[in-house]
């Protein structure tokens, strides 16, 4: 999709640009053509990094779930439930020896995300999250 609006905005702008200035019918339509393509190109930018944005949700999730059970031999999916993803996003920074008891305190004291990153003593920065 992102090839095709691309080539649609640029063939609309110009179309548009041949017809600009007159005041006809024709260079309302190329102009509407070409809004709508910039309009539709943008969209398809900012959902691709939407979508890129939501897997790498999914996979930091994941990795939290792999350490917590590593750390405590236990599964975190039926604590998930009670975690929003800001906490668990916010629990990836955690290092390995306060995680357990972070993942307990933000569960019972319904910590923030913030809250979260406030309690942490062995602060693990992520630098390749886009």
């Amino acid at each position: 999709m992102l090839p095709a609006a691309l080539v649609l905005a640029g063939y609309g702008i110009r179309r548009y640009l041949d017809v600009a200035g007159e005041d006809s019918e024709i260079s309302r339509l190329w102009f509407t053509v070409m809004a709508l393509a910039i309009v539709g190109l943008g969209v398809l930018v900012m959902l691709r990094q939407h979508y890129a944005l939501r897997l790498q949700d999914r996979l930091l999730r994941l990795e939290v779930r792999q350490r917590y059970f590593e750390l405590t031999g236990q599964r975190l999916q039926p604590l998930e439930a009670q975690l929003t993803m800001q906490q668990i996003l916010s629990l990836r920074f955690a290092g390995d020896a306060e995680l357990p008891g972070l993942v307990q305190a933000a569960i019972t004291e319904k910590l923030s995300g913030k809250d979260i990153q406030a309690r942490i003593q062995d602060f693990q920065f992520d630098s390749l999250r886009v």
